[in-house]
């Protein structure tokens, strides 16, 4: 159903105009900045094209989060009192930090509309994890080697404590995550808090609404970001209409409407995603991050593919990582990681990364599945690289979750499998106007596989935000506390792609030849040519039906699969290429991912 709101009568336009905070984006970083500054005592306008948050991945989640949420509502009480709180429709107050993790919650699986809409009473958003796997599967003098490690569980905080709130972006990413949930559904419960309070604000005969959220709208793409003599940036904007054209969504102006002229704000941040239209506009640009690591390429970028699918099956609260070696045609060693994440007492909830080698193409012509010559941008060979997709994630998953290939492929997947590309960007400078900032994955990013995607952003940068209003209060003018704020952004982002630079390393490169080099840069800039025939995005559901996976997965086995198959059919491992011998064990190697600092 479409959302009438893009229909509304904005007759009403109350709290539109040069709001003290604008979200051009409405993803996890600025509603956080939108709750900081309501909370505060300012007004907070939103703008997003895509309507409500569209499905993602499943998140990790540090404390900071529960306990920034418990301050959020500590000051929204303190700010407005008891008669200012948003509430759910059966008059109890709506409370952020309960709403997402309870204590006394029974374990399930809850949706956030459930919790808002008074569906549910008793339950919380997010999962306890209770199980932290480590498995480093290298090979060792020439022959596979398993070594596990399962870290206790992190201890879970029973009542929001700000005091607990770090700043440090290395110290929460190399620390402890005792929740997980789904990505949507903390952003829907932020969502709905936000629009709670536009509409008891709006329901009053008068008086400034704190909040005004605009989520079928978009910057005006021709001159919606217009100068003022002072260099600040007046934003216009336009309710539009999402167009699945030929498998690109395209955005066209509502029809009847006019443009929406929001003022000039004191602040506004964009945080869109890595590909930012309205940053680009503003004459932003990140760059790629190189990262030498002493192979004799010289500082190279930092990217890697992976194979992402929604399995539904039961991964628990578990958070299992592995990183193992696979070989080439010629017998060179690479490593890759791989990542298995679930959600407490949730069968339907089982995000699989694959780490895709660097010599792997997915070129159905290389890999003998189709003729020379065949049209690269044909049916049949993007079918065929569809297969190749398929086949290489259940592979790769069979030993990862422990799981027969026959059971993986009948399962349920809600999502994938999909070749995705992580890139470690940066941009010079986070602010990109007199009264703009860019921030989250707009401004930069360094690797999902530490938790940075709901640490730097949501955490950080927003807390940036709350600083920003912090320094205000102390007198201090905006020009500079907007340059404090950049220059926080550009730090916490530094220090995320510094943590992630160990994720980005591919191989041991010990024995490689140039030409080796060569047929991986060949590989890469193929499969880039691959992620851009899949047009699919969060938006565009890829469902495969099969069943429910409702067994819980097993513990690692103590053995290496490679092991397990020469104990089933009497044949030897096939050793390693390079002369390994004087490798230190796996588990002691300088550039092992898998070790987790306390």
């Amino acid at each position: 159903m479409t959302d009438q709101r893009v229909f509304a009568d904005w007759d009403d336009l109350r709290g539109v105009a040069d709001p003290d905070f604008l979200a051009l984006g409405l993803g996890a970083t600025n509603m956080m900045s939108m709750l900081w500054t309501v909370a505060m005592g300012g007004r907070a306008v939103g703008v997003e094209r895509r309507g409500d948050p569209p499905p993602g991945e499943s998140w990790n989640i540090a404390a900071d989060t529960f306990h920034q949420l418990g301050l959020i509502d500590s000051l929204m009480l303190r700010t407005y009192g008891e008669e200012g709180l948003p509430r759910f429709r059966d008059g109890r107050v709506f409370r952020l930090a309960s709403c997402f993790y309870d204590p006394e919650a029974e374990a399930k699986s809850v949706f956030a509309d459930e919790i808002v809409s008074g569906f549910e009473s008793s339950g919380c958003l997010a999962g306890r994890l209770e199980h932290v796997e480590h498995i480093d599967d290298r090979w060792v003098a020439g022959r596979p080697q398993r070594v596990v490690t399962v870290q206790p569980p992190a201890e879970v905080p029973v009542t929001p404590d700000p005091s607990a709130i770090r700043s440090d972006v290395a110290k929460i990413l190399c620390g402890e995550f005792p929740f997980q949930l789904p990505a949507t559904e903390l952003l829907i419960l932020l969502r709905r808090y936000l629009e709670t309070i536009e509409e008891m604000d709006l329901a009053k005969d008068s008086g400034t609404p704190r909040v005004r959220l605009f989520t079928h709208h978009q910057v005006v793409p021709d001159g919606g970001f217009v100068e003022e003599p002072d260099g600040r940036r007046r934003v216009i904007i336009e309710a539009v209409q999402e167009l699945d054209y030929k498998q690109k969504f395209i955005y066209r102006r509502q029809p009847g409407t006019e443009p929406i002229d929001l003022g000039v704000p004191e602040l506004f941040s964009v945080a869109q995603g890595v590909d930012s239209d309205d940053a680009a506009k503003l004459g932003f640009r990140s760059n790629p991050v190189g990262i030498d690591y002493g192979d004799g390429r010289g500082p190279v970028p930092a990217q890697s593919d992976y194979v992402a699918c929604l399995l539904n099956t039961f991964v628990e609260g578990r958070s299992r990582r592995r990183i193992t070696t696979v070989f080439d045609e010629d017998g060179d060693e690479y490593w890759v990681r791989q990542m298995a994440i679930g959600q407490e007492d949730d069968p339907e909830v089982g995000w699989i990364m694959l780490q895709v080698p660097a010599f792997k193409s997915f070129d159905p012509v290389e890999e003998g599945v189709l003729p020379e010559g065949t049209d690269r941008e044909s049916p049949d060979y993007f079918a065929a690289y569809q297969q190749l997709l398929y086949d290489f994630f259940f592979d790769h998953a069979e030993e990862l979750l422990e799981m027969p290939r026959e059971k993986l492929t009948g399962i349920n997947t809600f999502y994938g499998p999909k070749l995705v590309t992580v890139a470690a960007r940066i941009g010079v400078d986070a602010q990109i106007a007199v009264n703009g900032i860019v921030a989250s994955n707009t401004f930069g990013t360094g690797h999902f596989l530490n938790n940075g995607v709901s640490v730097t952003g949501m955490i950080c940068h927003s807390a940036r935000v709350l600083r920003y209003w912090i320094d205000r209060r102390h007198g201090v003018v905006p020009g500079r506390a907007i340059r404090r704020l950049a220059e926080g952004i550009r730090l916490d982002t530094e220090e995320w792609i510094r943590v992630s630079a160990v994720e980005f390393s591919m191989a041991n490169p010990r024995g490689f030849e140039p030409e080796c080099f060569e047929l991986m840069e060949a590989a890469r800039e193929h499969r880039d040519f691959l992620v851009s025939l899949d047009l699919a995005d969060w938006n565009r559901l890829i469902v495969h039906i099969g069943r429910l996976g409702t067994q819980p997965l097993r513990p690692p086995h103590p053995l290496h699969p490679e092991q397990r198959r020469k104990q089933r059919n009497g044949r030897a491992p096939v050793p390693a290429k390079a002369d390994a011998a004087d490798q230190p064990a796996p588990a002691k190697r300088e550039a092992d991912a898998m070790l987790v600092e306390s």
